[in-house]
């Protein structure tokens, strides 16, 4: 693509991110379900496990997110923190799509875990990123802790993981949600360590799709490898702030069926 269409397609992102990256965002995105938290943990646990069933109907995953939290009295902090064995029963009968109660069981045992002892979420994915400056090292690091309590194989599936190829669409969103710092409310960016300039786009069919029409994009597969190569153009747009493009894609996509 030569330098003035480029500069053309940059200014329309500009555009539609002024346009998408507002409040009036929350109402109809998964992301107003930690927007009704204040304490940073319950925003962190609530925005990781919304992200985590984040495919399919947008009103179905807030519907699901939203009895998550309420089965965990809306203090999903207090709820970890305190859990016992039979707290557990209350995800009885949980089921968004192929995420059924055994992988939420195992879900809230292991954060359990990395609050209990751990340092929480913001450590986790720090420790990860403070050696390379690398949102990828911070979720493979972030994902073998995880994983590291006894689990079903069959639960690995909802944790992606880059080095398979998978574009981590959900971890990569909820990496735009905690670390992004977003003057319009949007975003929390309250993991103030990890630079915006290091996050990745959060890949899907429609922000791929989008991506391409707009010559942003060339490989087929909505992979890892297209996660980088996407993020790489976004980052020459702008270096500090590469996935605030996901709302013009995302918005380009969904709401304008471009």
């Amino acid at each position: 693509m030569d330098t003035e269409l480029l500069d053309t397609v940059r200014q329309l992102l500009e555009e539609k991110v002024r346009m998408y990256n507002r409040t009036e965002f929350i109402r109809a995105d998964p992301i107003q379900v930690p927007h009704q938290f204040d304490r940073r943990e319950n925003i962190e646990i609530a925005a990781f496990l919304t992200a985590t069933i984040a495919w399919g109907r947008r009103d179905t995953i807030i519907r699901n997110a939203l009895d998550l939290m309420s089965r965990m009295d809306h203090d999903p902090y207090a709820f970890l923190m305190n859990l016992t064995s039979d707290d557990l029963n209350v995800f009885s009968g949980f089921r968004h799509r192929t995420f059924n109660e055994q992988d939420c069981r195992f879900f809230i045992q292991s954060l359990h875990e990395i609050y209990k002892n751990k340092g929480g979420l913001y450590r986790v994915f720090l420790e990860g990123y403070s050696g390379k400056r690398s949102v990828m090292h911070a979720i493979l690091g972030f994902r073998d802790i995880f994983l590291g309590i006894k689990h079903s194989p069959r639960t690995e599936k909802h944790l992606a993981d880059p080095l398979t190829g998978s574009a981590a669409k959900r971890l990569n969103m909820f990496l735009r949600w905690m670390i992004r710092q977003d003057a319009n409310g949007v975003d929390f960016g309250i993991w103030e360590k990890i630079s915006p300039a290091d996050l990745y786009i959060p890949l899907d069919i429609h922000t791929g799709n989008v991506a391409r029409k707009l010559g942003l994009l060339k490989r087929n597969q909505n992979d890892w490898k297209a996660v980088e190569e996407l993020t790489g153009v976004l980052r020459a747009f702008d270096p500090s702030d590469p996935v605030k493009y996901d709302f013009a894609l995302f918005g380009l996509g969904i709401f304008e069926n471009y």
